[in-house]
C-alpha cells in the first residue's frame, strides 16, 4: 500500500541517452516528447516532505533539461489522501498524466474502467534487461503492462537494536511466543510497538500477516477471483490478532495515532526511541530517517520478518508486500512512457534508494544498498517461497476498505472477528 510505502542525479548526457533509447530516435506523433511542440503533463506522488520529496523534483527537472519540450507539474499528496483523491480525478475525466500506482484490485478496478494506459509497447529492451520479468509483472494483468515498479517493498518489522538489547531480547523473534516474550520485556523501554491505527491500513497490516500465516497461497489467490473470505483461516487470523492485541502490546493511544506525520506518529516514536518497532512496509525506514531529531537514518535500525504462527496453512517464510510503481493515464502522451522508462534507470535508481532508503528494482541499482536491514530485507525476500501483495491492494478498495475498518473496530472493541469476515463478505457481493 500505501503507501508509502520515498541524492544522487543522472547525468544530462545519460538522460539524452535514455531520450533516444526510449523514443528510438525518431520523430514522434502529436503524443510525443520531441519534435511535435510542447507537451505538458501533471505527475502525481505521495513524498510530500524531506529527501524523497527532494528526489521526485530533482528527477523530474533533470528529466526536463533532457527533453526540454516537456514540462511537468507536480503535485505532492500525503499518502492517505492520494488514493480518494486519485479515484476523484480519474472518475472525472481529470486525472494526472503520471501517477502513483499501488497495483492489485486497485489496478485492475482501474484497467476495466479503461483509466490507464497500457504501456507493454512502450517499455524498453534496456529496462526489460535491467528490472527482469519478475519486479515488472508486478505491474501487469493478462501479461500486459499498465505499470512499472520502482521500489521492492515487502514488509516485516522495523525495530531499535539499542532497544531490544537493552531489554535483554538477544536475537529478533522468529516465532510469535517469542514475539510475545519480547513485547513482555520490552515494555520497561516504553511502548513494545508502535501502532498507527488512525490511519487504520496500518492496524490492518496486522491482521494481513496473520492472514499470510493462516491461509495458504491457494486461498489467498483464489480470494482475488472469487472474493469469498468463508474460509476459516481468515477467521483464524482475526483470533491469533484479536489474543495478540489482548496483551496490550501497542503504544498508549494507537488507535488516535498517525502512521507517519510527525514525531508522535508510530514511525515517530520509533524514530525517537519511544517505541521498540513497527510493522510496515519497506518505505519505513526513509520515513523514520525524516522523523529523527537530526533526521538522519536511525542508526541502530534493523530488521525481521513476520514470526511464525502455530497452526496455520501459510508457509512460514513467506512475504507480504508490494512494489510501488507508477502508470500513465489513458490518454498521456508518449512522454509519460519516457519517463517511466527514465525512472528505472541505473542512476535514477540508485537516487531513489538513497532519499527513500528502499530497496530498488533496477538490479544493477542494489548493488549501492550497504545498510544491514535493507540486505535483511532482501534476504528474506529472495527466500520467500511466494510473496503476497497486500491484501487490501490485492482485493480491490472496497474489501480493502472493509477489511481496514473491520480491524480497526476489532482492536477499538466495537466490533469482533465474524464481523471482519461479514464486512469484507458484503463489500465483495456489492463489487
Amino acid at each position: 500500500m500505501a503507501p508509502r510505502k520515498i541524492f544522487a542525479v543522472a547525468a544530462v548526457a545519460a538522460l539524452s541517452a535514455v531520450s533516444l533509447a526510449a523514443c528510438g530516435g525518431g520523430d514522434e506523433d502529436s503524443n510525443g516528447s520531441s519534435g511535435s511542440g510542447p507537451v505538458s503533463m501533471e505527475f502525481w506522488h505521495n513524498a510530500t516532505t524531506g529527501p524523497g520529496k527532494e528526489f521526485w523534483d530533482k528527477t523530474v527537472a533533470d528529466f526536463q533539461t533532457a527533453h526540454p519540450d516537456v514540462k511537468i507539474k507536480i503535485q505532492a499528496i500525503q499518502n492517505e489522501d492520494l488514493d480518494g483523491k486519485l479515484q476523484t480525478a480519474l472518475n472525472s475525466g481529470a486525472a494526472p498524466e503520471i501517477f502513483f500506482q499501488r497495483g492489485g484490485g486497485k489496478m485492475a478496478a482501474m484497467v476495466e474502467a479503461g483509466q490507464v494506459k497500457d504501456v507493454t509497447d512502450d517499455i524498453t529492451a534496456e529496462t526489460k534487461q535491467a528490472v527482469g520479468d519478475a519486479a515488472l509483472k508486478t505491474g501487469q494483468i493478462e501479461g500486459k503492462a499498465y505499470a512499472v515498479p520502482v521500489s521492492i517493498l515487502p514488509g516485516g518489522l522495523w525495530y531499535s537494536k539499542d532497544l531490544f538489547k537493552k531489554a535483554g531480547v538477544e536475537t529478533p523473534p522468529t516465532t510469535l511466543d517469542e514475539l510475545k516474550g519480547a513485547a513482555t520485556k520490552l515494555k520497561a523501554a516504553g511502548a513494545p510497538i508502535a501502532l498507527g491505527a488512525k490511519d487504520a491500513w496500518p492496524a490492518a497490516h496486522w491482521y494481513y500477516f496473520f492472514a499470510l500465516r493462516a491461509c495458504s497461497q491457494a486461498t489467498l489467490d483464489a480470494a482475488t477471483k472469487d472474493k469469498n473470505f468463508s474460509d476459516p483461516c481468515w477467521t483464524k487470523a482475526g483470533q491469533d490478532l484479536k489474543a495478540f492485541a489482548d496483551a496490550q502490546p501497542f503504544n498508549e493511544g494507537f488507535l488516535t495515532t498517525s502512521a507517519q506525520q510527525g514525531a508522535g506518529s508510530s514511525a515517530g516514536l520509533v524514530a525517537n526511541h519511544k517505541a521498540s518497532m513497527e510493522l510496515m512496509g519497506a518505505w519505513d525506514p526513509g520515513v523514520i530517517s525524516s522523523l529523527t531529531p537530526d533526521q538522519k537514518p536511525l542508526p541502530d535500525l534493523g530488521f525481521f520478518p513476520f514470526p511464525s504462527v502455530p497452526g496455520g496453512q501459510g508457509d512460514p517464510a513467506a512475504i507480504m508486500g508490494g512494489a510501488d510503481g507508477y502508470s500513465c493515464s489513458t490518454d498521456a502522451p508518449k512522454a509519460c512512457s519516457d519517463f517511466l522508462n527514465y525512472i528505472l534507470t541505473k542512476d535514477v535508481q540508485e537516487a531513489y534508494y538513497k532519499a527513500f532508503q528502499a530497496l530498488p528494482v533496477n538490479k544493477q541499482a542494489q548493488g549501492v544498498v550497504t545498510e544491514d536491514y535493507l540486505k535483511s530485507v532482501l534476504d528474506a525476500y529472495n527466500k520467500a517461497p511466494y510473496v503476497s501483495q497486500w491484501l487490501d491492494t490485492l482485493y480491490g478498495q472496497n474489501v480493502g476498505n472493509a477489511l481496514n475498518v473491520g480491524v480497526v473496530n476489532l482492536l477499538a472493541g466495537k466490533g469482533d472477528v465474524a464481523g471482519i469476515i461479514k464486512a469484507v463478505n458484503d463489500a465483495a457481493a456489492k463489487g
